[in-house]
């Protein structure tokens, strides 16, 4: 792999202040036109002026300094490479205030990035265009030539001059909207100034689109913007960002700092969405509801993505990070925070159980692999940022901030965090200025405790040993770095500043005891307490790290699991941390189906879901062997208690739990082949399909997904047709996603090239060839032989953005051979030579 020149930062000696920007969009051609005047601060005298600029055309540029006549640049030296421009000037501009006036043409590509294009259709079906912004990481600078780093803020005076029957958005309020003198049939569209704000945050969007609005309790005006003719769909999200703003603004202790607010669903969107200050976009599954089409686990979706990106618009808008390295924090934070906003609008999701499941689990089984990395990754080149922007920065940053909140105490948190934005509003800011805060606030050592968890990659196993003396209990407690292929052998194993709370089976919810353990082992001493009394390590499974039990202990704590006494974040977390460590090869997996076998009373939606994933790994590690139906046979028995209980049908007086539980269930009875699942999914599926009874919006995951694992062309053909028919994006993905299900090796090729034709939209090209390689041994070759063959169009179709490093970590997860991980590596390497 050739060396890229080593990265640098813009040079310091001019800066912007305010950037004035016109952009005339054309939606036939897909071309724009640029003028920007921006008022800029000359540091110390140069002849130059160096900014940020990619596939952008420069016509005229000049630079008047206040009070002075216009300067026009003698040249324009592009560095296409680095993505800048170096302006040359006759003479040296002086030191003091100036206007830099530009002239510029641009693209609207189709790439989902920068000022670019995505498609629509309209109710009628003619196909149209909207002219969007996708900037972050650094992508503002296809739109206009800039100051594209975080550190650099501005204000911005935004006018988009656009066809008169089109919707123009920005980040602020429309002030002003004339005719364009040129052409009758434009609009000169004027925003307000915007704060001083990061170029990676400002937005525009031109096209059509229909709202719903409301004002939040603190006075600001919330629009949702919907697909013409689906203004019904945006009331959901309407009432989480309307009650959502208010929470943010009462944690904070700041008020939103715009005066609107609105929320957009795109066509075309790589992300889930974007925290673009005062205008958010988010992918059209993201934001959108249909209450009778949308199933519970999209409500509940909508409702953290909406969470997340509300909580950006104070924690990373208003304080930014000063440079990506922090972006960490930024992203980590809001992963955490939407969850607190979101027990707070839906109390009855039980969301933090679901964050274990979804974040924690998921983090430390990450984690634990040799190639895994610290939270905080020095960033160079922003070009790296899509690479390291993976589940380490998200779902371990969210885990160890709710490790965080929790060992400082919720009060002496938001007194941190309120100090912290105060101090750095409209400004930039570092992680440990954030550390620094909070410490003040708490009196904790707060920046010692994280950098062990932020700075080394992995986290450790806490081993536990205990000894009943008289009324006391005495723990032994150890760590040591925990790794997925077995007990840590390499030296100098590192040592983690681990908050260890412990509580007893007299009050199974409530810490008896909490101790920093920030040596290799020590020894800890409960008093009071009975021999037939148990004792629990990380009640509420919050800190972050494994648990290995003597088998006493162990054995001590399963009847909290049968008789429910266990909180069930802790059953879960119990039962997750022996799977863990059967994977690794320290407990036998014999030992862990026992456990799960105590399950079988099990009320909680979380604690099957996380159940029912352990089993589809080792699903997933045994088909490779003779033992493949003694485990869909051990599934089906595990299941079919529960799924009797629940039974197809909702009823009276259940909830939100109750129908995420009975998808899960019927899902997994039907992928196992329990034969009375397979035929009623199968009756009511035709039912389905002929228009006689439409499933629930709950049940058509669960009975797709067991019709294709057992279907034949037919069924493709009939899953295919529904796709084409959905009018609504949130079915056509539910229909992408399990796909791949079908068990046909030439049905498998059907749908992997069906995943690169017109009728998937390109975002979602990635969940489809995903669904194969996540389905069967068979469909990971295939998928990953697809991919191979066809790389150079997704290379070009994705450019290097994140969607091609989540596409190969699809096809490539669960490989169970060294061979393949060898090929992958050539394959990688090879793309990153491509151009």
């Amino acid at each position: 792999m050739p060396e890229r020149r080593p990265f640098v930062r813009l040079p310091t000696d001019v800066y912007p202040v305010n950037y004035g920007l016109c952009l005339k969009p054309d939606l036939i051609d897909f071309t724009f036109e640029g003028k920007l005047e921006a008022a800029v601060e000359v540091v110390k005298s140069t002849n130059q002026i160096v900014m940020n600029c990619a596939d952008i055309d420069i016509i005229t540029a000049s630079f008047a300094p206040e009070g002075g006549e216009d300067i026009n640049a003698t040249g324009f030296n592009y560095q296409n490479e680095d993505e800048k421009v170096t302006l040359s000037f006759p003479s040296a501009l002086q030191k003091g205030s100036g206007m830099l006036k530009i002239d510029f043409v641009g693209e609207l590509n189709d790439k989902m990035k920068g000022f670019y294009r995505s498609k629509y259709a309209t109710p009628s079906g003619e196909i149209r265009f909207a002219a969007v912004t996708q900037f972050e990481a650094t992508d503002a600078r296809r739109a206009f030539p800039c100051w594209d780093e975080p550190a650099l803020k501005a204000t911005f005076d935004i006018t988009l001059i656009v066809p008169k029957d089109r919707v123009a958005l920005s980040n602020m309020n429309v002030i002003d909207r004339k005719r364009y003198p040129e052409d009758d049939s434009l609009l000169e569209v004027k925003f307000a100034t915007t704060p001083i704000m990061s170029t990676y945050l400002v937005a525009f969007v031109i096209g059509e689109y229909d709202f719903v609005e409301s004002q939040s309790s603190d006075g600001v005006t919330v629009r949702v913007y919907t697909p013409t003719g689906k203004a019904e769909q945006g009331k959901f999200s309407l009432e989480v960002a309307t009650k959502t703003l208010p929470f943010y603004k009462d944690y904070f202790n700041v008020p939103y700092p715009l005066p609107k607010i609105d929320l957009i669903a795109i066509a075309d969107f790589a992300a889930g969405a974007m925290e673009n200050w005062g205008l958010v976009t988010y992918r059209e599954t993201a934001l959108l509801i249909d209450p009778k089409n949308s199933c519970s686990s999209s409500r509940q979706w909508v409702a953290l993505v909406v969470g997340h990106e509300l909580a950006h618009q104070w924690f990373g808008n208003l304080v930014t990070m000063e440079w990506w390295t922090h972006l960490w924090l930024n992203e980590g934070f809001a992963s955490w925070i939407e969850y607190l906003c979101v027990d707070h609008c839906f109390p009855e999701y039980d969301i933090w159980t679901q964050f274990v499941s979804a974040d924690y689990t998921r983090a430390l089984d990450l984690d634990a692999l040799d190639n895994s990395h610290p939270i905080e990754v020095n960033v160079g080149h922003p070009s790296e940022v899509d690479e390291i922007f993976d589940a380490i920065s998200y779902s371990k940053g969210a885990s160890v901030i709710r490790m965080l909140h929790n060992y400082i105490g919720d009060e002496d948190f938001r007194k941190g965090m309120n100090t912290y934005l105060m101090k750095f509003q409209h400004k930039n800011a570092s992680t440990e200025d954030l550390w620094d805060c909070l410490e003040q606030a708490s009196g904790k050592p707060i920046a010692a405790v994280m950098s062990s968890w932020i700075k080394q990659m992995g986290f450790p196993i806490i081993v536990v040993d205990q000894e009943q003396q008289g009324e006391d209990r005495v723990l032994k407690i150890s760590q040591k770095k925990f790794c997925a292929s077995g007990p840590h052998k390499g030296e100098g194993c590192p040592n983690w500043m681990v908050p260890i709370s412990i509580c007893t089976s007299e009050d199974p919810s409530c810490t008896k005891l909490n101790v920093l353990l920030d040596i290799s082992e020590t020894t800890v001493t409960i008093s009071n307490i009975g021999p037939d009394q148990w004792v629990k390590i990380n009640p509420g499974t919050v800190g972050f790290y494994r648990i290995q039990y003597s088998p006493i202990m162990l054995d001590s704590l399963l009847p909290g699991i049968r008789d429910l006494t266990l909180q069930p974040v802790d059953r879960l977390g119990l039962q997750n941390d022996l799977f863990s460590l059967s994977r690794a090869g320290m407990v036998s997996t014999v030992g862990v189906l026992k456990v799960m076998e105590a399950f079988v009373n099990e009320p909680n939606y979380t604690v099957w879901s996380d159940l029912s994933c352990n089993l589809g790994v080792l699903s997933s590690l045994l088909s490779h062997t003779d033992f493949h139906e003694e485990i869909q046979e051990f599934i089906r028995d595990l299941f079919t208690p529960i799924g009797q209980r629940l039974g197809w049908d909702s009823k009276e007086g259940e909830g939100h739990l109750d129908a995420l539980l009975r998808g899960l269930v019927l899902g997994k009875l039907g992928k196992a082949g329990h034969q009375p699942t397979l035929e009623e999914a199968r009756r009511r599926f035709k039912d389905h399909v002929d228009g006689k009874q439409l499933l629930s919006a709950d049940l058509r995951s669960p009975v797709y997904l067991t019709v294709l694992k057992h279907g034949d062309s037919a069924t493709l053909e009939t899953m295919l047709k529904l796709h084409r028919q959905a009018d609504m994006q949130e079915e056509k993905n539910r229909i992408e996603r399990v796909l791949g299900a079908i068990s046909a090796p030439d049905l498998i090729q059907k749908v992997l090239t069906f995943a690169l034709s017109e009728e998937v939209r390109p975002q979602d090209t990635v969940s489809v060839i995903g669904g194969v390689a996540g389905s069967s041994k068979q469909g990971r070759k295939a998928a990953w032989k697809f991919v191979r063959d066809n790389w150079e169009e997704l290379h070009n179709r994705y450019q290097g953005g994140f969607l091609i490093s989540r596409l190969i970590k699809l096809s490539v997860d669960g490989f169970a051979v060294d061979k393949m991980a060898s090929e992958v590596k050539v394959r990688i390497m090879q793309g990153a030579d491509q151009p």
